[in-house]
């Protein structure tokens, strides 16, 4: 009897530890996921950035007179002609400058005729021996003297004429008046900017570039741009200007692109964007960003074994993202599974089913 109920109770022990070992198989948790067969690609990730219509020639105009401002003849946004009258400063100062330089030349030009009359008699007396060679001598070089200071008072006089007119300030091209920074009785220094003008004709857009984004704009053969305000419409444009240094807030570079074809719905100011193609030459793998998890700060993915259906983490190397889409640049390789979609509720080891069969080769990044 007592032997019977060992037996009896190995046996239940047998059963217990059998179930429980079955029961911890079975419940081994299965995840459900979306992923990829990677294939590599050429061209690197394409970009948009948005910038704001500009003209190619801006020019900021002030007075070469010191003074103060009394008329306004134009407000912003309205279009000028080349030559026509902007702003005028008081002339009153500038013209009693040129009633005081007028005088100093007919009382120069006096004193020439004078010199001249007295070097002629001066001549016939010395014609007679009446006088020396020293007296002709003097004489000629007083004539000589006054010629001189009349040309010196004639000059002023013509910069004192200059400086009346240019209490007028005159646009010196045709364009649309874009910023007016003086109002009417104002005093200004000379040289102060006090209007500018968008002159007609180039239209460009400026726009900002991120460090790495910056050969990849260089090597660009084709750029096109749109207006927010019409986007199925595009313009060829080109790279014109990129500058050497980046922003000292934002840290990018400021790049001027010019607008080919440019015509009347470019308004100054609009809202427009650059698109770069994919740069040719350049072969990487490109997937969704959701395929990318960010561990220890550095970015990485979870590869599918094809043969157990567990996962394991693989850091990668980024090259360039934009919107949906991610570069990797190194640390995939052809035909390796690649999770896109729920890579957060993994861990090492884990076994995991495939939600739809991975596409051979998604070159796309497209789950």
């Amino acid at each position: 009897m007592r032997t019977l109920i060992v037996l009896t109770m190995l046996f239940a022990a047998v059963a217990f530890f059998g179930c429980k070992r079955e029961t911890s198989e079975v419940r081994e948790e299965v995840r459900p996921v979306r992923a990829i067969t990677i294939g590599r690609t050429g061209g690197t990730v394409g970009a948009t950035y948005s910038g704001e219509i500009r003209a190619r020639y801006e020019s900021k105009l002030g007075f070469r007179n010191g003074g103060k401002v009394v008329e306004r003849l134009v407000e912003v946004g309205a279009r000028v002609a080349k030559g026509e009258a902007l702003l005028r400063q008081d002339p009153e100062d500038v013209a009693l400058n040129v009633v005081s330089a007028t005088a100093q030349v007919e009382a120069a030009r006096s004193r020439v005729t004078q010199n001249r009359t007295d070097l002629e008699r001066t001549k016939q007396l010395f014609a007679k021996r009446f006088v020396s060679q020293a007296e002709l001598d003097r004489e000629q070089l007083a004539l000589d003297e006054a010629e001189s200071q009349l040309k010196a008072a004639e000059a002023q006089r013509q910069m004192a004429v200059n400086r009346h007119a240019y209490t007028t300030l005159a646009a010196d091209m045709a364009g649309v008046v874009t910023a007016i920074n003086v109002e009417v009785g104002q005093v200004v220094a000379a040289g102060q900017t006090v209007l500018t003008i968008a002159a007609d004709g180039e239209r460009e857009v400026l726009i900002s570039i991120p460090e790495s984004r910056v050969d990849e704009l260089r090597k660009a053969g084709k750029l096109t741009a749109s207006l927010w305000a019409n986007p199925r419409k595009f313009y060829p444009a080109r790279l014109r200007e990129l500058t050497p240094d980046t922003d000292e807030v934002t840290r990018t570079y400021a790049a001027r692109v010019t607008v080919l074809n440019a015509d009347t719905s470019l308004r100054l100011g609009m809202t427009a964007s650059v698109h770069v193609p994919d740069v040719e030459g350049v072969t990487a793998v490109r997937l969704p960003l959701t395929a990318v998890y960010d561990k220890e700060g550095r970015p990485m993915v979870w590869i599918v074994d094809s043969q157990t259906s567990r996962v394991a983490p693989r850091f990668v190397s980024l090259a360039a993202a934009e919107n949906d889409t991610v570069l990797v640049a190194d640390g995939l390789k052809d035909g390796e599974i690649v999770v896109t979609a729920g890579v957060h509720m993994l861990h090492d080891g884990q076994k995991v089913t495939l939600v739809g069969a991975p596409p051979p080769h998604a070159s796309g990044g497209k789950p």
